[in-house]
């Protein structure tokens, strides 16, 4: 989810061509005497006009993926310099999927975006790009996750997959002779042995000021437990169109019930950092490759920072499913499109969008940026070394149920959903049915002012 958000500079290369046109003069005498010369037509007639010199363009590209600010500058500086009548400007908001409600309200509409929601596509804000060519270099089931369920086009493209789950200090586990957990019973008890056993280590961080990995959180584990039901493609018929009788927010034991339960068991036994509210995306991911957590919930998106951080952990990430939370059901993996690009209906400047995003499709470009992101390529051209966790997310993947990403309402976002949470874990709901109320209630009112 959702799913992560940095902010930087640009430079640009001006081409201005000027062409003169040259005037010529001829002789027009006769060979027995002096002549008057007298102008030739080259001459007398107005300069050839210049070329008119290529109009400057310039596309606003607005993200809220943290991870790939800088590296998506860097392309950018390399596409400017091969097409100096462009300028690409990259705007990164950590609260991107609020702000861009704001920007389309008041007309600063981006040209290029990595925001999307369904609501969007409701009203036409997104160009159609189901007849672009790259579609033939993307695998078929990224594919589908990029299909509208309503229309059966694509509105956007994602260049890589992702997968969601548990990372964990391997040497930790084998040190406490832990083994990953499937069920919530197991989740627990290994986190309540770390505590026992490494009381200046946090069993799991959460890095609570960023909302949005808190809402992660509801996303993946809550939500899991009815896509896990439903499948994907009813689970996203269900959430697109709000149909409550499968959704069940509300209802006593259902997933979002649940989920409020077993978060606030994990913080009155201790088994959370005493800060998750005030902590960062930064403080959890160097409070794991320091050893001061063992272990935290987040997407394959990290995996680069972790590295960069400490290049040394590699061999000891461990990854595996997020536990079942309800009795019964089976632990989830998230696997989905990940990296997502659409151009805005409204775009003044849609070919040379395109052109942008052609560049980034680019073999050699995917290459790069997965391989910096440690996500695997979705286009079938690419071959990318992009991490030491492939073998163990794919055995993630055969150990949980694979599930998507939610499609929210656009006044729904996880960053709110996020909030959310972060009033959970400072007391303002009695109980977790009484947040499992108000989580529908607001899911209700943003899908119903989106959808009148």
């Amino acid at each position: 989810m959702i799913l992560r958000k940095r902010v930087m500079g640009f430079t640009s290369v001006i081409l201005i061509m000027a062409m003169a046109a040259a005037c010529g003069s001829g002789n027009n005498g006769n060979n027995g005497g002096a002549a008057t010369a007298e102008p030739s037509p080259s001459a007398s007639a107005e300069p050839a006009p210049t070329e008119k010199p290529q109009e400057k363009v310039t596309l606003k590209f607005f993200t809220g993926k943290v991870e790939t600010v800088d590296l998506i500058n860097e392309l950018i500086a390399k596409f400017e310099a091969e097409n100096p009548n462009i300028k690409v400007e990259q705007e990164y908001q950590k609260d991107a999927s609020n702000v861009i409600k704001v920007k389309f309200a008041s007309g600063d509409i981006p040209d290029i975006t990595t925001v999307y929601a369904q609501d969007y596509v409701d009203q036409g804000k997104y160009l159609d790009l189901s007849n672009e060519p790259f579609w033939s270099r993307v695998l078929p089931a990224i594919k589908e996750l990029n299909t509208d369920i309503k229309s059966g086009k694509q509105f956007r493209v994602a260049t890589n997959v992702t997968m969601a789950g548990i990372f964990y200090n391997k040497k930790v586990f084998e040190e406490l002779g832990l083994k990953e957990a499937h069920t919530w019973a197991e989740f627990k008890s290994n986190l309540q042995t770390i505590k026992d056993k490494k009381p200046d280590m946090t069993p799991m961080f959460l890095a609570g000021k960023d909302s949005w990995t808190l809402g992660h959180l509801i996303e993946f584990m809550a939500h899991g437990v009815i896509k896990q039901k439903y499948g994907v493609a009813d689970a996203r018929a269900a959430f697109i169109n709000n149909e409550s009788e499968k959704l069940q927010f509300d209802a006593e034991g259902g997933g979002i019930d649940a989920f409020a339960g077993r978060l606030l068991e994990l913080k009155e036994a201790g088994l959370i950092n005493g800060d998750a509210i005030t902590a960062t995306y930064d403080n959890q991911k160097e409070a794991f490759v320091t050893g001061k957590s063992a272990l935290f919930s987040q997407g394959m998106w990290v995996l680069g920072d972790l590295l960069t951080l400490n290049p040394g952990m590699a061999g000891d990430i461990g990854f595996s499913p997020f536990p079942a939370i309800v009795d019964g059901t089976k632990p989830v993996t998230l696997s989905a499109e990940d990296s997502v690009y659409a151009i805005t209906a409204e775009s003044k400047h849609p070919e040379e969008a395109k052109k942008f995003l052609e560049f980034l499709f680019k073999p050699e470009n995917l290459k790069a940026y997965s391989e910096f992101l440690k996500s695997p390529p979705a286009f079938t051209d690419v071959s990318a070394d992009w991490g030491p966790l492939k073998d163990q997310a794919a055995a993630a993947l055969q150990a949980g149920v694979n599930i998507a990403f939610t499609d929210t309402p656009s006044g729904f976002s996880g960053d709110d959903a996020g909030r959310m949470v972060q009033e959970l874990l400072a007391g303002k709901y009695k109980t977790s049915v009484d947040f499992a109320s108000a989580y529908k209630e607001a899911w209700d009112k943003a899908w119903g002012a989106t959808n009148k």
